[in-house]
C-alpha cells in the first residue's frame, strides 16, 4: 500500500494553513505560515509533518518577529511580522492549496537568528 499523498512544502515558502481549532492565545482559522522545517522531511512522503511559525500583520518589533514587506515573491498581501515564538509542528494536510510564495534567503537569514533567539540556541 502506497502512502497517502501530501502538499510538498519548501522551507521558507509561505503557504495558507487552518491553524484551528486552537486553543488560549494560539492562531486559529485560516492564516498564512512559514515552513520552517529542513527540506529532508518536508520532501519524504514517510513524514507527513512540517514545522511552521506564525506569520501575522499585527506583529511588534520584538527579537522573536520577523518583519517582512509583502512583495510578488511572498505572495502576501500586507506587511507582516513571522512570529518566531510561535512554532507548531501541524500535519501536511493542513496546508491549503499551494505556497502563497517564499522569502528570500536574506529574509530567512533573519528568521534562523529569530528562531535561535526564541529556542536560546546561541
Amino acid at each position: 500500500m502506497n502512502p497517502p499523498e501530501f502538499p510538498r512544502p519548501s522551507r521558507g515558502e509561505i503557504w495558507e494553513v487552518d491553524w484551528s481549532p486552537g486553543r488560549g492565545s494560539e492562531q486559529t482559522g485560516k492564516r498564512p505560515a512559514l515552513v520552517i522545517q529542513n527540506d529532508h522531511g518536508n520532501h519524504s512522503s514517510l513524514y507527513p509533518n512540517t514545522m511552521v511559525a506564525a506569520i501575522t500583520s499585527h506583529g511588534r518589533e520584538i527579537p522573536f518577529h520577523v518583519f517582512v514587506r509583502k512583495a510578488r515573491l511572498n505572495g502576501l498581501m500586507s506587511d507582516s511580522y513571522v512570529k518566531c515564538e510561535q512554532l507548531i509542528t501541524i500535519s501536511k494536510e493542513r496546508l491549503i492549496g499551494k505556497a502563497w510564495g517564499k522569502l528570500t534567503e536574506d529574509e530567512m537569514g533573519q528568521v534562523a537568528e529569530a528562531l535561535r533567539r526564541s529556542l536560546a540556541l546561541t
